[in-house]
């Protein structure tokens, strides 16, 4: 089974360290094995799920939220449901601020159009 430092989850993840220590403190991310040490050792699931964790935080889902689908995910399959209307919700969201930036970014292009014809 691969394993990875804190370092490694970091640079595969690009969540920061306190980042990581952040999301198992609030129960985002399940409690993280330790070697003899003490020190974090994160699984390959683990990695999969700070992916998805990043994706959802990208895309701007409040933490509030995603804590809501970790809840579900862990509960059980007959959640499936409830999952897909949470993601479901969060693409109308994602999809309205992609419709958003695409009208600011014309706005840009005009602008940029209107100050070379004045040059």
């Amino acid at each position: 089974m691969t394993v990875y430092t804190p370092a490694e989850a970091v640079e595969e993840t690009g969540f920061s360290l306190d980042t990581l220590r952040y999301y198992e403190k609030i129960g985002l991310l399940e409690r993280v094995s330790r070697n003899a040490s003490g020190q974090r050792r994160f699984t390959q699931d683990d990695i999969g799920w700070l992916g998805m964790l990043r994706c959802l935080r990208d895309t701007g889902m409040p933490i509030a939220t995603m804590l809501r689908f970790a809840e579900l995910v862990r509960t059980g399959d007959h959640t499936i449901p409830d999952r897909i209307k949470l993601l479901e919700e969060h693409d109308r969201q994602v999809q309205a601020q992609i419709a958003n930036l695409a009208e600011r970014q014309r706005y840009i292009h005009n602008k940029i159009s209107y100050y070379r014809s004045v040059m």
